[in-house]
């Protein structure tokens, strides 16, 4: 029996992704991704284990993501929040929807799935980038997860309403979502009571967290949805009982640990192995004007409205929420699937979501990270 070497090379670049983010100093999420693209390119395919857990991986992160935001700040900066996402999304989408219409000269459903892919805001390199960087507890971070959750929303209303075609199991999977979210917010103290206990090995706290996760996995594939937008909302919902004892801190920091030692670096690497650097290259151009269709719509829509109401950190957030990943690459695998994109398309599209991941990413922490220590609330 020939042993199966894939394992071996992903577990062996999750740890060089970690080697090299320590002595570099930038996010641990970039380097995972452009080792998931030197791999792919190379001839390594990702295989059906992968593939799963690299989504949940998506999935978590998303309600860890959800579960950091600090409600009360969010209901005080609630407008500003909600005028930067909204223009975070629409201008994006207007640009690239109009430019592969009329410039590139893509038929009408393709230029649609490049707006909305191009659209989003990446909520997994987000919230990695403020974890690692220290600014999930500021004012800048809460914005900005906000801001980030109010852009994919609009994505993922405008995919629903463009594309989308409402079956019995969407009412299903819409129906379950709102109650688990409502029993969740109402009976997870009954589950979080035993915390705080010392050598407790069995953990019912993640397990229980888990099971959530994949009980919206499970409803939004058979309703042909996605579990993104229920799982943020349940974290954010749920972000109060991590925050009742020191018992119900360490869960949250029990999750993170589990979370990226192993299953968002799949996420991260296998998101890398899917551009095809050749395809790229053979429409470099193309690609190329997409990504500063992207960015410069990006700088249109939140540069001036985050220099009004986030003056210390105006830069970092308009170069965060220019990038994207999770939810564009859930655009674009519909749109392959849907045959309103080609191979092509999608492979150009892909790399412009995995530059505009890395790109405004490195920038972002390398030149304009927001110092202010003083509005960091720490956690026992």
């Amino acid at each position: 029996m020939q042993a199966d070497i894939v394992p071996l090379i992903v577990g062996l670049l999750i740890l060089l992704s970690s080697l090299v983010s320590l002595k570099i100093g930038i996010s641990v999420a970039i380097i995972e991704i452009l080792l998931g693209v030197i791999a792919g390119n190379l001839g390594l395919a990702p295989e059906e284990w992968m593939v799963f857990l690299a989504g949940f991986g998506g999935i978590i992160l998303t309600f860890l993501a959800g579960a950091e935001i600090d409600v009360g700040l969010l209901r005080k900066k609630f407008k500003e929040s909600l005028l930067i996402g909204i223009f975070s999304f629409l201008t994006p989408f207007a640009g690239a929807s109009l430019y592969a219409y009329y410039v590139a000269g893509w038929g009408l459903p393709a230029s649609l799935i490049a707006g909305i892919a191009l659209s989003e805001t990446s909520i997994a390199v987000v919230y990695s980038v403020l974890l690692e960087t220290n600014l999930l507890k500021t004012t800048v971070g809460n914005m900005l997860m906000a801001a980030t959750f109010i852009t994919n929303m609009g994505t993922a209303v405008m995919l629903s309403v463009l594309f989308a075609k409402p079956t019995l199991y969407t009412a299903v999977f819409i129906a379950v979502s709102i109650a688990v979210i409502f029993l969740a917010t109402k009976f997870s103290h009954y589950v979080f009571d035993n915390a705080g206990l010392k050598n407790k090995v069995i953990e019912p706290e993640i397990k229980y967290i888990f099971f959530l996760l994949l009980v919206f996995i499970y409803f939004a594939n058979l309703g042909a949805g996605h579990a993104i937008l229920p799982t943020f909302v349940l974290g954010l919902l749920m972000s109060k009982h991590f925050t009742e004892t020191s018992g119900t801190r360490m869960v949250k920091n029990r999750l993170r640990t589990v979370a990226f030692a192993l299953i968002t670096p799949v996420f991260f690497i296998v998101v890398g192995m899917k551009v095809s650097l050749p395809l790229i290259w053979s429409s470099i151009w193309l690609f190329a004007a997409f990504f500063v269709t992207k960015q410069s719509a990006k700088l249109i829509g939140v540069y001036f409205l985050a220099k009004k109401y986030i003056p210390d950190g105006h830069v970092y957030t308009t170069l965060l929420l220019s990038t994207g990943l999770t939810f564009g690459l859930i655009a674009l695998i519909f749109g392959l699937r849907s045959g309103f994109i080609n191979e092509v398309q999608y492979s150009i599209l892909t790399g412009v979501l995995i530059a505009s991941a890395v790109i405004p990413t490195f920038i972002a922490q390398k030149w304009f990270v927001p110092v202010h220590s003083e509005d960091i609330v720490e956690e026992d």
